[in-house]
């Protein structure tokens, strides 16, 4: 957030990293959602939940929303919405958009 959201005109980002950190987030993501045994829904990715290391590589934190829905089922019940108002998907808030699924994760 505070790199890419900097005020002023000198930013500390060049597009091509801003680019490098979104396609690494996009690559652990699909990791959560097709690499494992059992697809993790994050349900809370947001900016602060993506830190950067030396290099600025992105790792994506904070898993304390996370559900498990087994690969063979392709969405999960949830009681109530998860997640950070203005970047929660919609069907998570309200059931009437759809139902619940790894692609909550990557509503824009």
């Amino acid at each position: 957030d505070k790199f890419t959201f900097r005020n002023g005109s000198n930013y500390p980002l060049q597009w091509e990293m801003i680019f490098n950190i979104a396609q690494g987030t996009a690559k652990g993501l699909d990791y959560l959602h097709r690499g494992c045994n059992d697809r993790i829904l994050h349900l809370d990715i947001k900016p602060h939940n993506i830190l950067l290391d030396e290099q600025f590589n992105p790792k994506i934190s904070d898993f304390g929303l996370a559900r498990l829905c087994p690969l063979q089922e392709s969405s999960i019940s949830m009681l109530e919405a998860r997640g950070t108002i203005g970047y929660i998907a919609p069907e998570v808030f309200c059931r009437s958009f759809g139902s619940v699924s790894h692609k909550s994760d990557i509503c824009l």
